[in-house]
C-alpha cells in the first residue's frame, strides 16, 4: 500500500469554466488522476427526459481538452461521471463525440472505458414486484403505472463499476450517471486506503473549490489521501480552504451533520476531525465507513407530462397589483369557459408566478406591506400538445391582458410586454416519476462496462 495518493478535482462541474493555470498547478504536484464531475438532478427533470445536456458542447470541450491532455501527459487516469449531464446513454454518447474529437485532434492513445447507467424497464419491474424499492426521500410511492410510463431511467452507480473499469487497465474512464464520491474514491479503494476517509475526502473534491474561500465550483481542489487522513487544498492560490469552510461543505446536499450515505454504506462523521494545515490546508480524520447491509442504487426515471408555453409580462398599476389574486381567479374561469370544445380543463394547467409578490416563495404567503412598486408576471400553461399549450396561453394571456378589476380606471394595458411575440414554446415537461432506492446484489451486472482502444 502506498503512503500517501494524491488528485485533482478539475472543477465542480466539467463546463463551469476553470483556470488553467489551477490545472498546471495541480498537476505539478504528484498526482495519481484526475476526476469530474459532469451532471445533476439540480436543473430538474427535462434533461433526463429529454436527453439533451445542461451544459453545453463548447464548454465541455474547452474544459476536457486540456484535462485529457494532462492526464495523458502524466499517464495517469481520467474519470469523469454522469457525462454528458444526466448520465443517460444519449448524453454520454454526445460527451463521447466531444472526446474522440480532441483525441482525434491531438493524436491520442488510450485505453477508453464506457459504464452506461441507463436501467432497462423490466428490471425496475422485477425489482418492484419483490419490494425492492423504496422511496429516496418524501417523494410519491411508486406503481406499476409510473414505471411504465418512464421513458428513460438511470441508476447512480458506486465505485464498484469504476473500480473493474480501473483493474482492467482503463486510462480515461466515461461513466453514465454516477454518485460524485465515486469518481474520486474508487481508484483510493483500490490502493487500500480507508474507504470512510477515501469517500468523505471524495465528498468534498466533488465540487472543486467549492469548499474554499473564497468558494467557486469553477476552479480546482488537489487532495491527498493518506492511512489515517486525508488533506485538501485549493490549486489558485488566491482561495483558501479553513476548517469552517471544509467542515460545512461536508453537509452539502445532506440532511445530517454526523453522516451521509452511498451505495457502500454509511459514512459517518461524528468523529471526524477538522484542522488547518499550512496556510491554505485543511486536515481531516476520524471519518468511518458503516458498510451496508444491502446495497441500494438511486433510480432516476422521467415521464412525459406535456407541453409548456409561456408569456412574460409586468405590473405597475397599483390597483392591478392589489387585485392580482382576484385577475387570475377570473382569467382562469374566464379561460376555461372559452376553451370548452378544445380541451377540458382537466388536460391543461395554467400557473400565474408573480415575481415581487410570491414567485420565489409560493402562493398562501402573506403579501408584502406595502405592495411592491411594480411585480413581473409569467403566465405558464401545460397541455398535451405544444398546439393546446399556445392555444391556452394565447387565450390565458390576451384575458388577463384586459380583465376588469375593482378601481380599474382604464380599458386595457394591465399588462406590460418585453418582447414580441410576447408568448414562448417551452417545448416537452418531464416530472421524476421515478426517485427511488433499489436494492441489488449485483452493482456491477446493472453497469455493465465496454472497452475501446483509442
Amino acid at each position: 500500500m502506498r503512503e500517501e495518493i494524491g488528485f485533482l478535482s478539475i472543477c465542480g462541474m466539467l463546463g463551469y469554466g476553470y483556470p488553467l493555470q489551477s490545472l498546471q498547478r495541480g498537476m505539478s504536484s504528484n498526482v495519481a488522476f484526475l476526476g469530474a464531475d459532469n451532471g445533476s438532478t439540480d436543473p430538474g427533470p427535462y434533461y433526463l427526459g429529454n436527453g439533451t445536456g445542461f451544459v453545453k458542447s463548447l464548454q465541455i470541450k474547452r474544459d476536457l481538452e486540456p484535462a485529457l491532455l494532462a492526464a495523458r501527459k502524466h499517464n495517469v487516469p481520467l474519470i469523469i461521471g454522469s457525462a454528458g449531464g444526466s448520465g443517460a446513454k444519449p448524453h454520454v454518447d454526445s460527451f463521447l463525440s466531444i472526446l474522440l474529437d480532441i483525441a482525434k485532434k491531438h493524436n491520442l492513445h488510450f485505453r477508453l472505458a464506457i459504464i452506461y447507467a441507463d436501467i432497462d424497464k423490466h428490471t425496475v419491474l422485477q425489482a418492484y414486484s419483490e419490494k425492492k424499492i423504496t422511496p429516496c426521500g418524501p417523494v410519491h410511492e411508486l406503481t406499476k403505472e409510473r414505471i411504465s410510463k418512464c421513458n428513460r431511467i438511470v441508476g447512480q452507480m458506486g465505485t464498484e463499476p469504476l473500480i473493474d473499469a480501473l483493474k482492467n487497465g482503463a486510462d480515461v474512464i466515461i461513466a453514465g450517471r454516477c454518485c460524485d464520491t465515486a469518481i474520486f474514491a474508487a481508484f483510493p479503494i483500490i490502493q487500500g486506503f480507508e474507504p470512510g476517509l477515501a469517500l468523505h475526502c471524495a465528498k468534498i473534491a466533488e465540487c472543486g473549490a467549492l469548499c474554499a474561500q473564497p468558494a467557486g465550483a469553477n476552479d480546482s481542489l488537489s487532495a491527498i489521501l493518506r492511512k489515517d487522513h486525508f488533506i485538501v487544498e485549493p490549486a489558485n492560490p488566491t482561495r483558501r480552504c479553513t476548517p469552517a469552510s471544509v467542515a460545512a461543505h461536508s453537509l452539502y446536499e445532506q440532511p445530517n451533520p454526523e453522516c451521509f450515505f452511498e451505495p457502500e454504506g454509511k459514512i459517518d462523521m461524528s468523529e471526524s476531525k477538522f484542522e488547518s494545515y499550512g496556510e491554505r490546508g485543511v486536515k481531516v480524520s476520524g471519518t468511518r465507513l458503516i458498510t451496508a447491509a444491502k446495497t441500494t442504487i438511486k433510480l432516476e426515471g422521467t415521464e412525459l407530462k406535456g407541453y409548456r408555453s409561456i408569456a412574460i409580462a409586468g405590473i405597475c398599476d397599483p390597483i392591478a397589483i392589489m387585485n392580482v389574486s382576484k385577475i387570475e381567479r377570473e382569467v382562469t374561469e374566464v379561460t376555461g369557459k372559452n376553451l370548452r370544445g378544445i380541451i377540458n380543463t382537466n388536460d391543461y394547467s395554467l400557473r400565474f408566478l408573480r415575481y415581487g409578490i410570491d414567485g420565489v416563495t409560493g402562493y398562501g404567503k402573506k403579501s408584502p406591506d406595502p405592495l411592491p412598486r411594480e411585480i413581473g408576471l409569467i403566465i405558464e400553461a401545460i397541455a398535451p400538445t405544444q398546439e393546446l399549450a399556445d392555444t391556452v396561453l394565447s387565450l390565458s394571456r390576451s384575458t388577463m391582458l384586459h380583465q376588469s378589476f375593482p378601481g380599474r380606471k382604464t380599458t386595457a394595458g394591465n399588462l406590460a410586454f418585453p418582447f414580441s411575440p410576447s408568448d414562448f414554446q417551452g417545448g416537452p415537461v418531464y416530472e421524476f416519476s421515478i426517485y427511488h432506492l433499489m436494492e441489488t446484489e449485483d452493482h456491477c451486472r446493472l453497469f455493465p462496462i465496454a472497452f475501446e482502444e483509442v
